[in-house]
């Protein structure tokens, strides 16, 4: 660059630096002109090969878009098709673990530590994708939505029984094999007047321990016995096989404090899961089971 004014012309008519003798662009901002030396060797090689890679580049692999495609390349190279590949032969590898699991009984899969491993793995994959939005990703619950770390089961805790509650859920009307229970309405469906829900509530209170008034519970108490033994049992301890309820632990799933209780008897609970049979594969539904049961509480 240079600022000097006293320049001269070259025989094409550009003005030439003095301190250098090299000529300018011929472009000048605020007195300053450009010098127009040639490009470095090395630079102007180095653009070359670029050219040439570029060019090589368009040839062997895919790169123009067309109409309703794309130029394959000379070497036929494809991205997607190598992902798919690779993904094809992870699944391929999956599958002989799946067959393994699927082979004998579900309770035979923890004697395999290898297989085991690979079943809690893609279990816990699976619960993530489409249970933890209920259960939460700790399997901890919320209130409607029972924790899977405790061992409290409405269904029953073993493998089976949480393998067959995941493949059919819990009220899922599409599915003619699902759990299914229907507690009444008592207060709602007049079986039972406020003085008596609230009479059984104390009851059911007792049950867990609690400070009651010792009238309305033996009121309640009685009330109880003729229209909710059948299914929560003698003493309120449940029945797995109704998935009734055990009433005389601290468990609640949808609250052990009076008020909820007397909202459960007088306008019942109907919490639904979906059948997941037809939605995931049985191996999948298998990993499940397992990685529920293996979270502390399994039976």
């Amino acid at each position: 660059m240079s600022d000097n004014s006293e320049n001269k012309n070259s025989d094409d008519g550009r003005f030439v630096d003095d301190y250098t003798g090299v000529e300018t662009t011929d472009h000048e901002w605020d007195g300053i002109r450009e010098l127009d030396n040639p490009l470095p060797k090395w630079w102007l090689y180095s653009f070359y090969a670029c050219i040439l890679w570029a060019v090589a580049y368009w040839v062997l692999y895919p790169a123009w878009p067309l109409a309703s495609s794309y130029t394959q390349g000379i070497l036929g190279y494809s991205q997607r098709a190598l992902v798919t590949e690779q993904v094809e032969q992870s699944q391929a590898a999956l599958r002989v673990f799946d067959d393994q699991i699927l082979a004998g009984e579900l309770s035979d899969v923890p004697g395999n530590p290898e297989l085991h491993s690979v079943a809690l793995a893609g279990g816990e994959s699976a619960f993530g994708d489409n249970c933890a939005a209920c259960h939460g990703r700790g399997a901890q619950g919320f209130k409607g939505y029972p924790n899977l770390n405790d061992d409290a089961w409405l269904w029953g805790g073993t493998l089976e029984d949480i393998r067959v509650t995941l493949r059919h859920g819990i009220r899922w009307e599409a599915d003619d094999n699902t759990r299914l229970n229907d507690m009444p309405k008592f207060l709602d469906d007049g079986i039972f007047t406020q003085a008596e829900v609230s009479d059984t509530t104390q009851y059911v209170l007792q049950l867990s321990g609690r400070d009651v008034d010792a009238e309305a519970a033996l009121r309640g108490q009685e009330l109880f016995e003729a229209q909710c033994v059948t299914c929560h049992m003698e003493g309120g301890v449940g029945n797995q096989e109704l998935g009734s309820p055990n009433l005389t632990d601290a468990i609640w799933l949808y609250g052990g404090d009076e008020e909820s209780i007397y909202a459960s008897i007088a306008h019942s609970r109907r919490g639904v899961m979906p059948a997941w049979q037809g939605r995931l594969d049985e191996a999948t539904i298998a990993k499940l089971a397992l990685y529920v049961h293996s979270l502390g509480g399994g039976e």
